[in-house]
């Protein structure tokens, strides 16, 4: 009992922290897993995970999502900016292409790769902001940059707020716009979970409680504080964590 609930919390922080950092949570759990076999881990502690970020995120931002009258344009161009995501996310999920793509390697170069695209990004010096610049257009530019995240290693934060950077956003609202997209994301990854979910017999238990506890507080204040430290300092450091990261995976691929 004790280590299936230190288990839940190992990855509840692993997801609740990775989520909503650029270092790309798929990729951490991945690495983790192939070096620890959770007996804890099911498809339902991960849709568990998923909705405790979730929660967290809604819960977080709910001034902004529930002031529909004041956002109800905000709100559309989330929706609109998640579509492609959720679209060619389905395509690769239903087909299997998904699973293919999660591997050491893959995640190795991704994390390297889109990890120095973020340090030139975040070089920007302009200082547009969600209420007066975010458009169609360039929610569409960063909905399309958000579609590579489902390779494991790009971080779905790390690239949107990659993204809205090249557009000049500054650094808070452009790590808003990568919470604001996180939303429909994690609703889509629940709802494919939850659909799996349907074809076995599931068992809940505590561990699912727990799960979904657990990650919605890390999530929380993993965004609270990433807001707080993105206000005063660069991505360098996210930048060198994923390069360090990354030369570890590469020694040990080859």
């Amino acid at each position: 009992m004790l280590q299936n609930i230190i288990e839940v919390l190992l990855l509840s922080a692993i997801q609740g922290i990775s989520e909503f950092l650029p270092i790309s949570s798929s990729a951490h759990l991945i690495i983790v897993s192939s070096l620890y076999e959770f007996k804890s881990s099911s498809l339902l502690i991960d849709i568990s995970l998923h909705l405790g970020s979730l929660f967290a995120i809604i819960y977080f931002f709910r001034e902004e999502l529930l002031d529909i009258k004041n956002n109800k344009r905000l709100l559309g161009l989330i929706v609109l900016g998640s579509i492609p995501l959720i679209v060619v996310g389905y395509i690769l999920y239903s087909t299997g292409i998904i699973y293919n793509l999660r591997n050491i390697k893959v995640i190795a170069w991704t994390t390297l790769i889109f990890g120095i695209i973020l340090y030139f990004a975040d070089k920007s010096r302009f200082d547009k902001k969600i209420s007066a610049n975010l458009n169609f257009q360039s929610i569409f530019f960063i909905s399309l940059f958000q579609i590579l995240s489902l390779l494991p290693g790009v971080s779905r934060a790390g690239i949107t707020i990659t993204a809205a950077r090249i557009l000049k956003f500054n650094r808070l609202d452009s790590s808003k716009i990568s919470f604001f997209l996180s939303i429909p994301a994690l609703g889509g990854a629940s709802f494919l979970g939850l659909k799996d979910l349907f074809n076995q017999s599931i068992e809940f238990n505590y561990l699912v409680i727990v799960a979904i506890i657990t990650s919605f507080i890390f999530s929380f204040l993993t965004v609270k504080f990433f807001l707080i430290y993105i206000n005063k300092f660069s991505m360098n450091a996210f930048v060198i964590y994923r390069i360090i990261i990354a030369l570890i995976l590469f020694t040990i691929i080859y």
